[in-house]
């Protein structure tokens, strides 16, 4: 459908529905999304190639190919890459709103507010 560059990586829209949005993110080594939350939407992450870091909430897990976490509505969240190669995740989001500007930044290594 479409897709987005980024500081540190790229993301690849899949599908689109109302109530629904699956993406593709792709991380590129020593990239890192914000620690961020969304106030419409929950999110559920795959990992398909590499290994990531993510935080959920307290939690930093270090997550392989087939593992899977999900953010719930509000919860605080990153994706980093401190690997090498790559990292692809897919991103399902749930929710009444799936628009790019339902991000709340609290800390971004790219200075996005």
């Amino acid at each position: 459908m479409y897709s987005e560059n980024r500081p540190w990586g790229s993301f690849h829209v899949l599908d689109e529905k109302p109530g629904f949005k699956v993406k593709r993110i792709v991380v590129v080594k020593g990239g890192r999304l914000s620690l961020q939350s969304h106030k419409h939407r929950a999110e559920h992450w795959t990992v398909v190639n590499g290994t990531a870091t993510v935080t959920v909430g307290d939690r930093v897990l270090t997550m392989k190919r087939g593992e899977a976490v999900d953010i719930a509505l509000g919860e605080k969240h990153r994706l980093e890459n401190m690997h090498d190669g790559e990292v692809e995740i897919i991103e399902v989001q749930f929710g009444d709103y799936l628009g790019e500007d339902d991000i709340i930044r609290y800390d971004d290594a790219y200075n996005r507010t």
